[in-house]
């Protein structure tokens, strides 16, 4: 049972959900969905009994999802089978939409684009929250102009950028983790906020079954989402018993998004324990992408046979394995390894300041039929073996594209308190 919350007054109060102070948690408030559901800015209304558990459900897994892959929420909780805790923001009025697939307004908006055009790269864009004007859509210029000042932060050049390049991050990560269920993510919605609290924007508001547009097997006729009810031609009871069910499907399947569709491990090997500070950087970096990591001591010269059982204790199990070579001097490791298994090898070396620039050519230049890679950088041997997994796991794929967007963000955050100080 949740622990009893002090709740405060009502913050705001939209279609689908309330926002309530918690009085004993400062800087966080409870966002409690509704069981309303609504279409063509409310204009269509109705109760579907048991939606607000539903939808809170499916935004929470879906919060999961992101900040585990390290994309950054207001999400702290879910809280009860309606509600969630969330940090207190500032919501800025834009709705971000980002495509995939060509369908509904931007059909009306775009005559001559048939139905079904796919976007590479996605499309963007975005609409000014004014249920009076049925949200008009804003450029990029709007926007700026607007100079929307929220929680003490003035939302410019920098900010827009960062919601933009984040609302494909997430919109990707999505539409990766859904692709595992054999669903077509076409478009979807975000909204960003301020946090009151560190000034800093994050994702905010909830991402549920009203918030995209979800195809199985890319098949519109099989759609999941709210547009079955923005097309019911009769709102009757047996209609919004299908409606319901639809939600109900989905707020099952997103629960299997948290799952890994695949398994993998790293194994590092080493020539000599004086290397464990070097492969424990490796094993920190594997973990931070959801990667078990072994370390293993074996020296291709001085114990070939050992080195070659061990390759094959790891191969034995069916469990797809990336092996990385940590070994200074003369690298026998890697190049015995890459020529004896099937398994991608990583050769990473530890090189010191006398013989590096020597040590290194053992594992460049390797004879002809070996195929092993060398990287220096222990994080960066872990990111490699993690674009390999990427592959085949979705989980691991996401947490490399928000480390991905992260680091652009923190670029640009940078670049502008160094111009702030410049002027």
């Amino acid at each position: 049972t949740p622990p009893l919350l002090k709740i405060g007054q009502k913050l705001n109060e939209g279609k689908t959900k309330q926002i309530f102070e918690l009085v004993d948690q400062p800087g966080l408030v409870l966002v409690q969905s509704k069981d309303q559901i609504t279409a063509g800015n409310a204009v269509r209304k109705d109760q579907m009994e048991g939606k607000a558990a539903i939808a809170n459900k499916t935004t929470s897994c879906v919060f999961k999802l992101l900040q585990e892959s390290g994309i950054k929420t207001a999400f702290v909780k879910q809280q009860s089978d309606t509600a969630f805790i969330a940090a207190h923001c500032e919501m800025i009025p834009i709705e971000w939409v980002c495509r995939r697939v060509a369908t509904g307004s931007f059909l009306k908006r775009n005559p001559g684009v048939k139905e079904g055009y796919r976007f590479s790269p996605l499309k963007m864009e975005m609409f000014f929250k004014d249920d009076a004007n049925n949200d008009p859509q804003w450029s990029e210029e709007q926007i700026l102009e607007a100079k929307f000042s929220l929680a003490g932060l003035t939302i410019g050049k920098c900010e827009v950028d960062i919601m933009n390049r984040s609302t494909v991050a997430i919109f990707e990560i999505l539409e990766k983790s859904w692709a595992t269920q054999n669903c077509t993510l076409v478009d979807m919605k975000i909204e960003f906020g301020v946090n009151v609290k560190t000034q800093e924007i994050v994702l905010a508001d909830v991402i549920d079954n009203d918030s995209w547009r979800l195809w199985p097997a890319g098949d519109r006729s099989q759609q999941k989402d709210k547009q079955v009810y923005r097309d019911l031609k009769e709102v009757t009871p047996e209609a919004m018993q299908m409606v319901k069910r639809n939600f109900e499907w989905v707020s099952e399947r997103v629960k299997l998004l948290l799952e890994s569709q695949s398994r993998g491990r790293v194994v590092v090997l080493m020539g000599s324990t004086s290397d464990m500070a070097h492969c424990e950087k490796i094993k920190k970096a594997c973990t931070s992408y959801g990667i078990p990591c072994i370390l293993r001591v074996t020296s291709a010269h001085k114990g070939p046979d050992e080195t070659l059982r061990i390759k094959a204790e790891y191969e034995g199990d069916g469990v797809p394995t990336v092996f990385v070579a940590v070994a200074g001097r003369s690298n026998g490791l890697g190049p015995v390894m890459s020529g004896n298994t099937a398994y991608p090898v990583i050769n990473c070396p530890p090189l010191t300041p006398d013989w590096g620039a020597q040590d290194v050519w053992s594992s460049l230049r390797m004879p002809s039929g070996l195929g092993c890679s060398t990287i220096l950088s222990p994080d960066a041997a872990a990111q490699f073996a993690a674009q390999i997994f990427g592959l085949t796991d979705h989980l691991v794929w996401c947490k490399l594209r928000a480390s991905m967007l992260n680091t652009w963000v923190s670029l640009k955050v940078a670049d502008k308190k160094l111009q702030a100080c410049s002027v």
